[in-house]
């Protein structure tokens, strides 16, 4: 027994150390990687094999490089740690949005939906009424009899029960 809990004791498991990490199909390249390779290769040969058949070099060539640089930066260039693309996004981002919000007070009117407000329930005061306290004889007679009353008992009750209420 002592050596079972031992052993459970001293297992080790392989934790993971950076989940935030890729993983790698070939090599240090990752599925990411391979997608973006094999859309801008694919476009960079495209390129030539449309221009390279009538054109000459001087034509055809700066396309292709185009293309396969920022196909390059995408896969595999970082910039603080940042893929190409998010700092590419960020870049524009910060250029294009305006840097200071103005708020001014009292523009326009603010947007109210066209609602129904709902109607509020009139509070009505009743009185409330008090129901008759009976006597523990009658409370034990309708257990006994399991809420069975005869029909004389009933009528007796119930007109017990109107004079009480209604008493002029």
């Amino acid at each position: 027994m002592l050596k079972y809990i031992d052993k459970k004791i001293n297992m080790q498991f392989k934790v993971p150390q950076d989940v935030q990490r890729e993983d790698t199909i070939i090599g240090p390249i990752t599925i990411r990687q391979l997608i973006i390779l094999g859309i801008g290769g694919g476009m960079a040969y495209a390129i030539y094999v449309g221009l390279a058949t009538s054109y000459y070099m001087e034509i055809w060539l700066p396309p292709v490089v185009i293309v396969s640089g920022l196909t390059l930066a995408f896969a595999f260039l970082k910039i603080h740690e940042m893929p190409f693309h998010l700092f590419l996004m960020n870049f524009l981002e910060y250029h294009l949005l305006p840097r200071q919000r103005i708020w001014i007070q009292g523009t326009g009117y603010p947007f109210i939906p066209p609602f129904e407000e709902p109607k509020k329930k009139q509070e009505t005061h009743e009185e409330i009424k008090k129901k008759p306290v009976k006597s523990i004889e009658e409370l034990t007679k309708v257990l006994d009899t399991h809420g069975e009353l005869s029909h004389q008992e009933k009528k007796e009750g119930l007109k017990q029960i109107i004079s009480q209420n209604y008493q002029n």
